[in-house]
């Protein structure tokens, strides 16, 4: 294929992908799925991700890594590299992390360990990670997206994301958000994540946030409200249905 051939080619896909993205098809959701309470291996939605757009082994949603390829492509063409860091975590995984950290924290009372763990990591049963709609990309520090590649490959997310259905969902709070501290990082595919965002609204309380240390504090930390739904304005209102 030559060069020219190359180029419409992409273009063609990326008018295609606008025209049906908001349309995607989003097959049966349950509790245990939106609670992480699944094994995404060998679920028929997911798919692994190829090493070369990976830091390790790496799972996510098959029209999400369908739609962050075109991106990748996108992004490669015009000089800026993505990696996926963190993708899909299960509840037994975001469980690991969780006591990892809560046994870090010990110093403190339970709730302002809770608090602490909070800035930044999510209880199980409650991250939009479970979904295999987000993704962590290229550090985990906001500090390297002020400078130099970081910041020019976070000035091109910010540009060019939204296109393909990405957007940074923990944004700073300047505006009154609420839950997790401000992620560069952290991606979301919102043409699917709304779908299941507004499942785990109708059907999750808080008897269901349970099964790990400090679970009991959930309620007390309005974790629902404050942190499930401590989205941005943006991502909260894209893809709002006519």
């Amino acid at each position: 294929m030559s060069f020219k051939a190359g180029i419409l080619t992409f273009f063609i896909g990326l008018i295609a992908f606008g025209q049906n993205h908001n349309a995607i098809e989003v097959p049966a959701i349950t509790k245990d799925f939106v609670l992480g309470k699944f094994d995404y291996k060998t679920h028929a939605q997911f798919t692994k991700v190829d090493m070369a757009h990976a830091s390790k082994t790496i799972y996510l949603n098959k029209d999400v890594y369908s739609a962050f390829l075109k991106m990748y492509n996108h992004a490669k063409a015009d000089g800026v590299d993505l990696i996926i860091k963190s993708g899909t975590r299960n509840f037994k995984e975001q469980k690991a992390i969780w006591e990892r950290k809560w046994v870090k924290y010990s110093s403190l009372n339970p709730m302002d360990r809770a608090n602490k763990i909070l800035e930044y990591s999510s209880m199980p049963t409650t991250s939009r990670h479970h979904w295999g709609t987000d993704m962590d990309l290229n550090n985990f520090t906001n500090s390297y997206f002020d400078h130099g590649k970081g910041k020019l490959e976070y000035q091109w997310l910010l540009k060019n994301a939204n296109t393909y259905g990405f957007y940074q969902v923990y944004t700073n709070k300047a505006n009154g958000r609420t839950g997790y501290n401000l992620e560069r990082w952290h991606w979301s595919y919102m043409p699917l994540a709304k779908t299941y965002l507004e499942f785990y609204n109708k059907h999750i309380t808080y008897l269901d946030i349970t099964g790990f240390k400090g679970s009991n504090l959930a309620i007390e930390l309005n974790t629902i409200t404050l942190y499930v739904n401590g989205i941005s304005k943006k991502a909260k209102t894209a893809f709002n249905k006519d």
